[in-house]
C-alpha cells in the first residue's frame, strides 16, 4: 500500500510494510534500473546527518544497499526529528520503477531492524512515543484498488485512531497477543493459525518449525502480495481444489495456477485456540487475476516458499484485503496485540466472483484423508509403485524357478 511521507521536506510515495522495521528511501546516487523514473532523495537537505554506517537489507524478493543517516520525517500529523533512516544507493528486484514508490516504511518491531539499534530508534517506536496507552496503535485496511491517486484508492492507514468510514468501535475486533519469538521478545506481527478449511473441509497442516509454537505461525506482511506457506501444505491445498483439472503446477514459473472461474470458499482460523476466529477469503484472492493470466488460467493466491524464516506462513495482501487490522503496541497492562475485523461476507463475495468470472463447472474440492499431506501422498504413491515393481520381479523369478524345476523333472524321466 503506497502512502506519502516527507523526509527532510521532500515528499515521497513509499510502501507501507509490516514485514520489516526500517525506513529507507532511494537517494539521488541510485542509478540502478529500479530507481529510474522515481522521485529520489537529495542529500543537500540541511537537516540530514550522514553516518559511516552501511545499510544492507535483503527481502524475500529484492535487496537494497546504502548508508544510514538521520533526518526530519513527517508522516501525517506526526513529525519526528533526527529519525534514523537509510539512503539507498543500490536497489534490485523491488520494482520501484513499476510502482512509482521511492522506498519502504517498515512498521515491525525493533528486533527485526537491519539498521543497528545503536544507530537510532526505528520509526515505529518513535511514533508510539507520541501516543498514550489507549491510542498506541496503527490500523490499516488494504483495498482492492491500489493507486497513488488518493481519490481512487480504497486503502486506509491511520495512526492512533480508527478510520471512521470503516468503524469507530474497537470492540468489533478480535484481539490476540502477538506470538513472541522468546519471552517478551517480538520481531514480527505474528499470529497462530488454528485451521484452514476449503468448502468446510479441514486442510491438514504441517507442524510449526517455530520454536515453542503449538500451531503454525503466520506473519502478517503488507509488503508481500500473496500467501506463502510450506510446500507440502500448499501442494495439498491445490490438489484438493484441483478436482476436474481446475489447477496445475507450472514448472517453468514454479507456481500453482488455477482456472480463473474456480470458485471455492477458503477460510482461515487465526488466534489462540480459545479465542480463534475464522476469516473468509474472497474467491478472487484464491484465483488471482491481477497476476498474469493465460487461456483462462490465473495465478494461485497461495504459493509455496520454504524460504520464510520469520514464521511458517506469510500472509500478504490476498489475506489482508479481507480484514481491517489493528496493530497495538506494548502498554503497561498488555503485550503487543493484533486486532482483526472480518470485512468479507462469503455469500456476497461468491456472488460477485461468479458475476465477474462466470460459473465454475468443476466438481467440489476434495481434501486428502485426515493426517495426510501432499508429500505423504506422493511418498505413498512412490512406495506403491516400488512395491508393485518388486512384486512383479519376485513373481517373474518364481515362475522362472518353477519352469526350470519342471524341465529338470522332464529330463530325468527321459533318462529313465
Amino acid at each position: 500500500m503506497p502512502l506519502i511521507c516527507s523526509i527532510g521536506g521532500q515528499e515521497f510515495w513509499i510502501t507501507f510494510d509490516t514485514g520489516s522495521s526500517d525506513l529507507w528511501v532511494a537517494s539521488s546516487d541510485c542509478t540502478d534500473p529500479d530507481c529510474l523514473g522515481i522521485t529520489r532523495y537529495s542529500s543537500s537537505s540541511s537537516t540530514l546527518t550522514l553516518s559511516d554506517q552501511p545499510f544492507k537489507l535483503t527481502y524475500l524478493v529484492g535487496s537494497v544497499l546504502g548508508t544510514v543517516g538521520t533526518e526530519t520525517v513527517t508522516l501525517g500529523p506526526y513529525e519526528i526529528s533526527s529519525q534514523t533512516f537509510a539512503l539507498a544507493n543500490q536497489t534490485s528486484g523491488l520494482g520501484l520503477s513499476n510502482t512509482g514508490n521511492s522506498g519502504i516504511l517498515g512498521l515491525s518491531f525493533p528486533l527485526a531492524a537491519s539498521i543497528p539499534l545503536t544507530s537510532g530508534t526505528p520509526i515505529l517506536d518513535n511514533l508510539f512515543t507520541h501516543l498514550d496507552d489507549q491510542h498506541r496503535f496503527f490500523a490499516f485496511k488494504l483495498g482492492r484498488n491500489e493507486s497513488q491517486d488518493v481519490s481512487y484508492s480504497d486503502s486506509s492507514l491511520t495512526i492512533g485512531e480508527l478510520d471512521s468510514s470503516l468503524t469507530n468501535d474497537t470492540s468489533q475486533f478480535v484481539f490476540t497477543p502477538v506470538f513472541a519469538s522468546a519471552p517478551d521478545e517480538y520481531d514480527f506481527w505474528k499470529l497462530p493459525i488454528q485451521q484452514i478449511t476449503i468448502n468446510g473441509q479441514v486442510l491438514p497442516l504441517s507442524r510449526s518449525l517455530v520454536r515453542g509454537a503449538p500451531s503454525p505461525i503466520a506473519v502478517l506482511d503488507t509488503g508481500t502480495t500473496l500467501i506463502l506457506g510450506p510446500t507440502g501444505d500448499v501442494d495439498a491445498f491445490w490438489y484438493a481444489i484441483g478436482t476436474g483439472g481446475s489447477t496445475k503446477y507450472n514448472q517453468q514459473t514454479q507456481t500453482w495456477q488455477v482456472r480463473c472461474e474456480r470458485a471455492v470458499d477458503v477460510r482461515i482460523k487465526l488466534g489462540n485456540s480459545d479465542t480463534a476466529k475464522e476469516y473468509p477469503l474472497h474467491p478472487e484472492d484464491v484465483s488471482w487475476a491481477e497476476g498474469e493470466t493465460q487461456d483462462g488460467w490465473c495465478t494461485g493466491g497461495i504459493q509455496a516458499n520454504n524460504g520464510v524464516d520469520s514464521g511458517d506462513w506469510l500472509f500478504g495482501a490476498v489475506f489482508l484485503r479481507n480484514v481491517y487490522a489493528i496493530h497495538q503496541g506494548t502498554t503497561p497492562s498488555n503485550p503487543p496485540m493484533i486486532g482483526l475485523l472480518n470485512t468479507t461476507d462469503p455469500s456476497t463475495a461468491l456472488a460477485e466472483f461468479t458475476s465477474s468470472r462466470g460459473q465454475d463447472p468443476a466438481p467440489p474440492p476434495s481434501i486428502l484423508r485426515p493426517g495426510s499431506s501432499a508429500t505423504e501422498v506422493r511418498d505413498t504413491v512412490a512406495t506403491c509403485v516400488v512395491c508393485g515393481v518388486c512384486g512383479f520381479l519376485i513373481g517373474a523369478i518364481g515362475i522362472m524357478i518353477y519352469r526350470l524345476r519342471q524341465q529338470r523333472r522332464s529330463q530325468r524321466q527321459v533318462h529313465i
